[in-house]
């Protein structure tokens, strides 16, 4: 069903909001995001981040300013990445980390075409991980390297009650890698995780701070255990939120094309880079910037904190 926002126009065009799958993912058109947004139609694509949890935006040709001004309709945009990754940035603009296959080293019997090409929410190692995603393509193959999102108020809505009431009382540590960092020994995130550690403690069920929706809030990226129970007892919970946080009823997949951007809620999603691409001889480059973050708060109030790293915060205020 496709939603028409009415009185709310840009210079050129109605915005329209087209859902693309059962629990999230909607597809925007009718508008340019080079060209200033009023505040109408800020307000409008924030309720649609906030009610469809992905945005995707189809023939957006934009330059490294633009991408950073639009992100601010979010929110303060950050660094490019808590850990640095300054090599990963182009020129000028810190806020942008360049997601480059052609930086990436080789792996046997082909290449890695994202820095986590795994289940994760972007930087939950933080006390107050992103609380929005933008990514915008630039090189994209003709086929494959699609991004796959799940979310996580279907992932706790769907589980029985009692279990809901259980998670509601735990806290789950995350820290780069999770339980079984998928880096190799020698590698860049080993000596940036090892000499620069974050490590926060959030509630796993988290309350979002703006639809109040509860949200299922682990992800294999990042949760490495569940606070107060045994490795065998966290090991069983985790396995168990994982399997249903990447359930495939609660997620959409969708295909890259040239100049696309991408907008997720990083509070209520998971996502997985593309796995499909490491035998192709292919090309795949966006350009990710983030929106600061809050710290997030669980059903009876609690906090997270942090166990080692300082907030991620805009630098532009």
């Amino acid at each position: 069903m496709t939603s028409v926002i009415e009185n709310r126009q840009t210079d050129t065009a109605q915005l329209t909001v087209e859902p693309i799958a059962g629990y999230l993912g909607a597809e925007v058109s009718g508008i340019d995001l080079k060209d200033d947004i009023t505040a109408q139609v800020g307000d409008a694509l924030r309720d649609a981040l906030f009610e469809h949890k992905v945005l995707f935006f189809r023939d957006q040709r934009l330059d490294h300013d633009q991408q950073i001004r639009f992100t601010e309709y979010y929110g303060p945009v950050t660094g490019a990445h808590p850990l640095g990754y300054t090599d990963k940035s182009p020129a000028g603009f810190p806020e942008i980390l360049e997601v480059d296959s052609r930086t990436y080293a080789s792996r046997a019997g082909g290449r890695q075409y994202s820095y986590a090409s795994f289940w994760h929410q972007d930087v939950t190692a933080l006390v107050n991980p992103p609380a929005v995603t933008v990514l915008r393509a630039e090189l994209v193959p003709e086929f494959g390297g699609d991004t796959t999102w799940a979310d996580l108020a279907a992932a706790y809505d769907n589980l029985p009650a009692s279990l809901q009431r259980f998670l509601e009382g735990l806290n789950a540590e995350n820290r780069f890698g999770g339980r079984a960092p998928q880096w190799s020994d020698g590698s860049e995130s080993e000596s940036l995780t090892r000499d620069k550690p974050i490590i926060s403690e959030h509630p796993v069920v988290r309350v979002h701070p703006v639809t109040g929706r509860k949200l299922l809030y682990v992800n294999p990226g990042f949760t490495s255990r569940i606070v107060g129970l045994s490795a065998r007892r966290s090991d069983r919970i985790l396995d168990l939120l994982f399997d249903e946080v990447t359930n495939p009823a609660y997620t959409v997949r969708i295909a890259w094309t040239p100049d696309s951007v991408g907008v997720w809620d990083n509070r209520a999603t998971i996502h997985l880079a593309p796995t499909d691409l490491g035998h192709l001889d292919v090309v795949r480059v966006l350009h990710r910037t983030t929106v600061e973050g809050d710290i997030p708060v669980g059903v009876d109030g609690r906090k997270s904190n942090s166990v080692s790293g300082e907030p991620f915060l805009s630098t532009r205020r």
